[in-house]
């Protein structure tokens, strides 16, 4: 009925016939089209307007004025019209793709047009002119795919993830988390659980029938118990992808005048920092975020770490601290120079950037010697020596005045970071965001307290395995809330 009405009336090509059409057509959906710019915002070469919504092809036609829509997913060269008005407003492509084979599972279509501002602002005056249509919020897009079931919770997360990536580390872990991988994940444990206690519950019900074996809690028991392990295993590894979709927080510490400053204006290629003889010029944080090896990192250089009586150096040297207690990684910068020469400055300097019950154990670092160009070959060899034989390694030499060492330092660097976050090629996919952890640590808790009760009441711990089960349907979106939903789609481009 509705392509006849379609052929029928809208060739008439008058405004009100088209906004007739669309708000019946709506009206019989139940739902909303929405439309809004999908490319970035500014001027472009071409610019892409798409719509979702059961109102999407009668806006096609209207904004067309053609009879028919074109073939599916092909596209098509049109005129683009102002329906009100007849106006020619460009020439572009269009596309069609009729629901549920497309990205939100509605129908849906996209117009092609030149990039220009008033060529798109056009194009969007019109589409926002036809009843029924409105402008889509930010995320709507990739909430409604998920709705209808294209996408699952994580899939939009990792989709969220890969219009942020910046680095290459980033792109890969977003890519396989938006193909279902980490969805796919928690959807076997979600079955591995469902039948769990669906075993558990027949034997409580059933216990006394013949029919049901002897060893049914024997077979619970060892699946929660494997579960178990993967959960932990998991969550250990969940680090680092939250590093890699964060960033990995690396701070530059040593003692004042080290060449912590110097070695950040190296990293970042410019001078990003104020770099003086004097001691103490560094009184506050500088941040600054970058791509190395395909990493992202988020480096800080801080004061150096010193006795002083200066009331804003102290305050320094006190957020200093709070950096390297916070920090992923340090970069313990030290003078290489005043270490060949005293070697007792090694393990105090070091003492100094970290706290004593943390050397050498819970902290990560890497330690920079600083200043090679003033030693001879032979010197920075015992340096070198005398590093492994007080097991404060590895240590890296390098000028930062001349550039010697940096691209050995690099290399030690970007194998440093790909240990702490892993190739997001290969391997189980991590956890990647807060709420994860957070699903994930109560699920884990749940198994945790249903080994407790297995001994004692058998109910209780069947309640368990339903908390562990609801935690992971959490995390897929299987079981949430609209609040959890609005959260997460907020992050969303407009249009995404």
């Amino acid at each position: 009925m509705w392509l006849f009405l379609q052929r029928r009336l809208l060739p008439v090509r008058s405004r009100r016939v088209c906004k007739l059409f669309c708000r019946l057509y709506c009206q019989a959906a139940k739902r909303d089209t929405i439309f809004a710019l999908s490319s970035g915002q500014g001027k472009c070469g071409v610019a892409v307007i798409r719509t979702s919504g059961p109102a999407s092809c009668s806006a096609l036609l209207c904004m067309t004025g053609t009879k028919e829509p074109p073939l599916p997913r092909t596209a098509t060269l049109r005129r683009i019209c102002d329906p009100s008005s007849s106006e020619i407003l460009d020439r572009g492509l269009v596309l069609w793709f009729p629901g549920p084979a497309s990205f939100t599972g509605e129908d849906s279509v996209e117009f092609h047009v030149h990039g220009g501002p008033a060529v798109v602002s056009g194009v969007l005056n019109a589409l926002g002119a036809l009843p029924e249509l409105r402008f889509a919020e930010p995320g709507e897009f990739t909430k409604r795919a998920f709705q209808n079931g294209k996408l699952d919770l994580t899939a939009a997360e990792g989709l969220g993830d890969l219009i942020h990536a910046e680095t290459e580390g980033q792109r890969r872990q977003a890519l396989r988390q938006m193909d279902g991988e980490l969805g796919q994940l928690y959807q076997r444990w979600t079955d591995t659980l469902t039948k769990t206690l669906a075993h558990l519950e027949a034997y409580i019900d059933f216990s006394e029938d013949d029919n049901i074996e002897d060893d049914v809690l024997d077979q619970v028991e060892n699946a929660v118990k494997a579960l178990e392990k993967e959960l932990t295993e998991h969550l250990q590894d969940g680090r680092r992808g939250q590093r890699l979709r964060d960033g990995v927080h690396v701070v530059i510490a040593g003692p004042a005048n080290a060449g912590k400053s110097s070695l950040l204006n190296q990293l970042c290629q410019k001078p990003t920092a104020i770099v003086s003889p004097v001691a103490g010029t560094t009184r506050d944080v500088v941040e600054t975020a970058l791509n190395i090896g395909g990493f992202p990192v988020v480096l800080s250089d801080t004061a150096g770490l010193r006795e002083t009586t200066d009331m804003v150096e102290m305050e320094g040297v006190s957020r200093a601290r709070q950096r390297v207690r916070d920090a992923d990684l340090l970069l313990i910068i030290l003078d290489g120079k005043v270490a060949a020469e005293q070697h007792d400055h090694l393990t105090m300097s070091m003492v100094d950037v970290l706290s004593p019950d943390e050397l050498h154990e819970t902290q990560t670092y890497l330690l920079v010697l600083n200043k090679m160009d003033l030693l001879r070959e032979e010197d920075q060899a015992d340096l070198l020596r005398t590093c492994d034989r007080l097991g404060v390694g590895p240590a890296c030499l390098l000028s930062c005045k001349t550039g010697d060492g940096i691209v050995a330092f690099l290399n030690a660097l970007q194998k440093q970071l790909a240990h702490m976050c892993g190739d997001p090629r290969t391997g189980s996919p991590s956890p990647t965001q807060a709420r994860h952890q957070l699903s994930l640590q109560k699920c884990l808790e749940a198994l945790r307290s249903f080994a407790e009760y297995q001994l004692t009441d058998l109910v209780l711990a069947a309640e368990q395995l339903r908390l562990a089960r609801r935690q992971l349907g959490r995390l897929t979106g299987q079981v949430g809330t609209e609040e959890l939903l609005a959260i997460i789609f907020k992050d969303f481009c407009i249009g995404k």
